[in-house]
């Protein structure tokens, strides 16, 4: 199925559109529900103001990333590494630092 310059909201439900390419999209204020995106592949998006709740990015690979004003709360971090940091060891070394 093709949809080309559609400009209506679309309501998608216990679909399966995997391998779907989205290009050029517009997807601002979409809501996702228990959305598998395992495997998707996001290349020059913007994602700003994005909330993301009870989220697995266990295995993600994030590359030059724009991360300004971030904010991570509650978040297992166990084999993060950010340039070549492990994140735990960081925080750890923070936490003694700051007494």
């Amino acid at each position: 199925m093709q949809l080309h310059h559609v400009t209506e909201t679309l309501d998608v439900n216990d679909a399966d559109l995997s391998g779907s390419r989205f290009n050029d999209a517009n997807l601002s204020g979409a809501t996702f529900n228990q959305i598998n995106l395992s495997g998707a592949r996001f290349n020059d998006s913007n994602l700003s103001g994005w909330h993301m709740n009870d989220v697995n990015l266990s295995g993600a690979v994030l590359q030059n990333l724009n991360l300004s004003g971030a904010v991570a709360t509650n978040c297992r971090l166990t084999g993060m590494v950010i340039d070549g940091v492990p994140v735990e060891e960081m925080i750890a070394l923070w936490r003694q630092v700051k007494g």
